[in-house]
């Protein structure tokens, strides 16, 4: 067993090892991952193999997506069993079974909507699903919405604009879908998670966070958020401590309940991080973190040259109870 990390009850051993991958899968940044029934593993990555399966055990399972991506971003698996992978660069959602057949394209490739308009999409981030189905996107890069689609991709509404009142955003990174059809919004740069009814109706939001990134919400009645906090990027407090990166676990009014954090700062040791980026848990509660350290590290790291090899996802397996599970 690895180094233990996390707090409250809630504990996780880092597997810094668990991966097996072949010498000619060589991984980019892990943009998005997603896990499947079977537990498989799915990294959505910046590398030349774009989607990489690997199953429990780390091994590899199946390799696709070449020459189809500009810019991979988000990765979610819904009840469908289909794969929902979001494109910033080229403003796309694409649905896929999980062997690589593309079933659905949401956007325009290469034709983003005007800048801050609030259509879709201007390098959308993320992608979810509610209960019944229906497709939820953050438009986060080059807009401030929230899409709501059809199943067969029809749009139905958008809510959002700039700012930092309720209902505003100010870059909606990541979104995710509770059992009961609540909508949680990674509202980045204004450090907080939002929360949301179907139709787009703010209910509440969850802060003391710093940058959520990376989100996963867990299961039962009252979820908790799972979120990859990144690492202050200003001159003025790139140096200040306790503010990431990290990954924390929160309940719903913000409390903490556990935190993946070794105290110092970004790093590439087991448990630090450089921009943990995407969050996904397995059906035993095991942790995968995927991160985009190369895109990154100029910003973590200004005066320090980039390493020749970046770590690209962490894996950490529960050893407590896990949280509403």
């Amino acid at each position: 067993m690895g180094e233990i990390f996390g707090t409250g009850g809630l504990s996780f051993a880092a597997q810094a090892d668990w991966a097996r991958l072949p010498d000619e899968i060589r991984l980019g940044d892990v943009a998005g991952i997603a896990i499947d029934r079977r537990d498989r593993v799915y990294l959505f990555n910046r590398g030349d193999h774009p989607v990489v399966v690997l199953d429990r055990q780390g091994s590899l399972v199946d390799s696709w997506g070449q020459d189809i991506f500009s810019n991979a971003h988000g990765a979610h698996i819904g009840a469908d069993d289909c794969l929902y992978l979001t494109d910033n660069g080229d403003h796309t959602l694409r649905k896929f079974s999980l062997d690589g057949k593309l079933l659905l394209t949401i956007g325009e490739p290469k034709r983003p909507a005007p800048f801050m308009s609030g259509r879709p999409f201007c390098r959308c981030t993320h992608s979810a699903l509610s209960p019944k189905g229906e497709i939820y996107v953050s438009d986060g890069y080059g807009n401030a919405a929230i899409h709501k689609f059809a199943p067969d991709g029809r749009h139905l509404l958008s809510w959002g604009q700039p700012g930092s009142g309720p209902g505003e955003f100010n870059l909606p990174h990541n979104i995710c879908c509770d059992a009961d059809g609540w909508v949680y919004v990674a509202d980045r740069e204004n450090h907080r998670v939002q929360v949301f009814d179907g139709n787009g109706r703010y209910e509440t939001q969850i802060n003391n966070m710093h940058r959520p990134s990376g989100l996963a919400i867990t299961t039962g009645p009252c979820p908790h958020c799972i979120v990859g906090e990144l690492a202050p990027y200003q001159p003025v407090n790139r140096l200040t401590p306790n503010l990431g990166p990290r990954v924390s676990i929160l309940d719903q009014s913000g409390k903490l309940v556990s935190r993946l954090d070794r105290g110092a700062g970004a790093g590439l040791e087991p448990g630090q991080f450089v921009s943990p980026h995407s969050i996904a848990l397995d059906s035993l509660g095991d942790l995968y973190v995927g991160e985009v350290a190369a895109t990154d590290w100029l910003a973590v790291f200004p005066d320090q040259p980039k390493p020749p090899a970046l770590r690209r996802f962490q894996k950490f397996a529960r050893v407590a109870a896990a949280v509403n599970a």
